[in-house]
């Protein structure tokens, strides 16, 4: 408790205490006191909210009641009770480290990859290469569909957002795993029936209603799920993916157009060429045109 009560002191003199006189010396060191709190609070949220589903968090509860009591005994002179209390607390350090390194590690993996956190500082996962990978996943399962000759619908959202169909099936927002695209299109589970989207890198919601395509767009030996699958890429710029009950063949619908029995390297180009391909060259226009948009300020102002 002595070490801990020496540790609170010498921060509060070494940095608050320094803050506050710089800060009456130069009023502008004020941005930098607000800078600094916004971050160390930033950071506690973060790990705070990691830490809550975690087994940890009953840790923490621990080490504050700890801590408490430990006050609380000093302050009640109490002395063999925080005696005892400050000699757990000097060693419950390496202790915590010792017991809980697996939770803590996960912590600061999980703080690394957070989303808000990496976007805060500039460092963004790059949403292509996320891309990528639920293709592939999506691609592994649409096949372990085919090999078992289950029945499957997936579309995938790209520019035009299909809100009005998603609203139409059960909300997943789920990350993109070949296990779980599998498991909803088992036969005879509530969500088998209907088509599963795919919007913004997640699984949005299963056992969604297409809209269908008319006979005349579609061959009569093909069933219910290839017209929806047309239909859906008729009216939006989606990409859908049928995989046939009776044949295990796999087909892809693009523009009303329907791609026939369709090899699993073929299927990987078509969504990597369709989608990936696509942000990334609306992404370099971007760029350009921004460059373009500099240069000629720039010349305007000569």
């Amino acid at each position: 408790m002595n070490n801990i009560g020496n540790i609170l002191s010498n921060f509060y003199e070494n940095n608050i205490l320094v803050y506050i006189r710089t800060w009456q010396e130069y009023p502008i060191k004020l941005i930098t006191l607000i800078v600094d709190i916004s971050i160390v609070l930033f950071l506690s949220y973060e790990l705070l909210r990691i830490v809550k589903d975690s087994r940890a968090w009953q840790l923490v509860k621990g080490i504050a009641l700890l801590i408490i009591a430990t006050a609380v005994s000093k302050i009640l002179h109490l002395s063999i009770l925080n005696y005892l209390l400050s000699t757990i607390m000097d060693w419950g350090v390496i202790l915590i480290i010792i017991i809980f390194q697996p939770e803590i590690r996960r912590a600061l993996e999980q703080l690394g990859g957070t989303n808000r956190f990496t976007r805060f500082f500039g460092f963004d996962k790059d949403i292509i290469t996320k891309t990528k990978e639920d293709i592939y996943k999506i691609v592994i399962a649409v096949y372990e569909l085919a090999r078992s000759k289950t029945g499957a619908l997936i579309v995938i959202e790209r520019d035009i957002q299909i809100k009005d169909i998603i609203s139409t099936g059960i909300p997943m927002e789920a990350e993109v795993s070949p296990q779980l695209l599998v498991n909803i299109f088992v036969p005879n589970t509530p969500l088998h029936d209907g088509a599963v989207v795919i919007s913004n890198n997640k699984i949005a919601a299963a056992a969604c209603m297409l809209p269908l395509a008319g006979d005349h767009d579609i061959a009569k030996e093909l069933g219910t799920r290839h017209r929806a699958g047309i239909g859906i890429s008729k009216e939006s710029d989606s990409i859908a993916i049928i995989v046939s009950e009776e044949t295990g063949k796999v087909s892809v619908a693009k523009d009303g157009t329907l791609i026939a029995d369709v090899r699993e390297d073929v299927l990987k180009k078509i969504l990597i060429s369709n989608i990936v391909t696509k942000r990334l060259n609306e992404a370099k226009d971007k760029k350009e045109s921004k460059f373009k948009k500099f240069f000629k300020k720039k010349e305007e102002s000569k």
